[in-house]
């Protein structure tokens, strides 16, 4: 592929939302996780707004395990960190997890849900080795628009193989995901709301991809072909390769070929298709480019902040900027100068995304209970109360077949490399459970499907519910003391210790079961294993 030569014009009066001076931000080298406290701290005051107090040990284990690690903590754990005394604690385990293998497959499979969304295919295998490198967002953004089949990185092709046939999708899929604007509005007509976004926008975005085809198991770029749209005038027009900001990247004259030409091309294609090769690259890359330049300048800030405020949303339950694929001009961001200095620091440390993480789940705003005393709930926008997240599918199958293992496997008397293993099987078992359950978005309710499911399916209830020797039912039906098998149970599921009203109406349950401890045991475990407590993220 020859090398890129770009040039860009600025054709529109290029608006960023919420976009201050570097001046007026906090300095560059305050610590992240004060930089989000002092910025919600401001916007919290000026609301006269008392946030909530800060989540017990018990919940910041839990929210902590499952953020970074995709998983509920062992009881274990959670008895471990209750029970320090160490100022650090939650520090030390913040590094502990990120520094896990976990923490690399829990953000191969966020993203892979992310990026993959209703494709059918998945980005996993390649999306994994790109975190247990520490690969920044910018190289990810590359090697997946750039699609190199030949490339170490080839397996991240599959993002444009998946979507090569509609170019209207994937031009919208990349606005979406990379820059964080739903351009599909602005297709049959300028944007009805953001004067910004117009039809050459979109048919701008969509021209990075037009000249993309399939071919056999591989795909191919063209040197020729151009996108052309009607206007809401009738009038025609020839769209060149523009970004958000409005700026066009300048491209090398291509003519179209000859008949004879194209006949040779298709038989050339058609060969290459047969023998299970991919296509030659381009001499010129439309790709490449946007690629290359969708990390310059203005358009830079937009690829910034959409990661920013989609790990935000993902981490607090609601976006500085909300629906967050709507970051124009007009929808301002719920704390501009936060997001603003948030984006630079992903910029001036390489895009990288577990800086990011790590600073915002140190901060005083994620550690805040859900638990809200006063009368009216705040808004969302204020996180003056930690939002209640569905867990994502693969965090709810791990939780489920990791709270039905027998507490012993995972206990102090059993190596870390051990335990460690451990857990990562129990991971690897829960795959086929958690393509039954649906990734969850904004006003997500349980379906009746996975309610039926979790009650009828005798697979699933076997599974959970098993007696072996290693399971947390094969346990509890041991117990002589009905409180301790209670207790056992609530530290395994829940990871917490009961209340006393808890303890009390549970063991009651217990004991009325009679003298079958198996079924009683079976019984307490599923009323734990399908409470909302176990569903949620609190």
């Amino acid at each position: 592929m020859t090398r890129l030569a770009l040039v860009t014009v600025i054709l529109f009066p290029l608006v960023v939302p919420g976009f201050s001076k570097a001046s007026e931000l906090l300095p560059a080298d305050r610590p992240l996780a004060e930089v989000v406290d002092h910025y919600v701290s401001q916007k919290l005051r000026d609301a006269k707004v008392e946030p909530a107090a800060a989540a017990d040990d018990a919940t910041i284990i839990r929210r902590l395990t499952l953020d970074l690690a995709g998983r509920i903590p062992t009881a274990a754990e959670a008895q471990s960190y209750v029970a320090s005394t160490d100022p650090e604690k939650k520090a030390g385990l913040v590094e502990r997890l990120i520094d896990s293998d976990a923490y690399a497959r829990h953000q191969a499979n966020e993203f892979d849900a992310f990026l993959m969304a209703d494709m059918n295919a998945s980005l996993r295998d390649y999306l994994l080795t790109a975190f247990q490198e520490g690969r920044g967002w910018d190289q990810i953004f590359r090697e997946v628009v750039i699609a190199d089949q030949l490339s170490e990185a080839k397996a991240a092709a599959e993002f444009v193989k998946r979507r090569a046939k509609d170019a209207d999708k994937l031009a919208n899929d990349v606005s979406v995901m990379f820059f964080g604007v739903n351009v599909s509005c602005a297709k049959c007509h300028d944007h009805p709301l953001v004067a910004e976004w117009t039809q050459d926008h979109f048919y701008g975005m969509k021209s990075f991809f037009s000249r993309t085809f399939e071919n056999g198991d591989f795909i191919g770029e063209r040197d020729y072909g151009v996108v052309k749209f009607k206007t809401t005038d009738g009038d025609e027009k020839t769209a060149k390769p523009m970004l958000l900001s409005g700026a066009i990247v300048d491209e090398p004259e291509s003519a179209e070929p000859t008949a004879e030409e194209k006949k040779k091309e298709k038989e050339l294609l058609e060969k290459l298709k047969k023998d299970k090769q991919p296509p030659p690259p381009p001499k010129y890359s439309r790709r490449a480019q946007l690629a290359e330049a969708g990390l310059q300048a203005a358009d830079r800030e937009y690829f910034s902040r959409a990661i920013v405020n989609r790990l935000w949303y993902r981490l607090f339950g609601h976006g500085l900027v909300m629906p967050i694929d709507q970051m124009h001009p007009e929808n301002e961001p719920s704390h501009p100068q936060l997001l603003q200095w948030l984006a630079r620091d992903l910029q001036n440390h390489d895009y990288d995304l577990t800086r990011l993480v790590r600073g915002l789940v140190l901060s005083d705003a994620y550690a805040r209970t859900s638990r809200w005393a006063g009368d009216a709930r705040p808004r969302p926008d204020l996180f003056a109360v930690a939002a209640v997240r569905p867990l994502t599918p693969h965090q709810y199958a791990t939780s489920l077949r990791l709270a039905v293992r027998s507490p012993a496997r995972f206990s102090g008397d059993v190596s870390g490399d051990e335990v460690t293993s451990r857990i990562a099987s129990v991971e690897n078992g829960a795959r086929s459970l958690a393509n039954q359950f649906d990734q969850p978005g904004e006003n997500f309710q349980v379906s009746v499907t996975e309610a039926l499911m979790l009650s009828n399916n005798e697979k699933v209830t076997n599974e959970l519910l098993r007696d072996a020797g290693d399971s947390l039912v094969g346990d509890l039906k041991t117990l002589d003391e009905p409180q301790r098998a209670v207790e056992t149970a609530a530290w395994n599921v829940l990871t917490r210790e009961l209340t006393e009203d808890e303890r009390r109406l549970l063991t009651d349950f217990f004991v009325g079961q009679g003298d079958d401890r198996l079924t009683a045991s079976r019984q307490l475990v599923w009323s734990l294993l399908t409470s909302s407590e176990l569903r949620f993220n609190y």
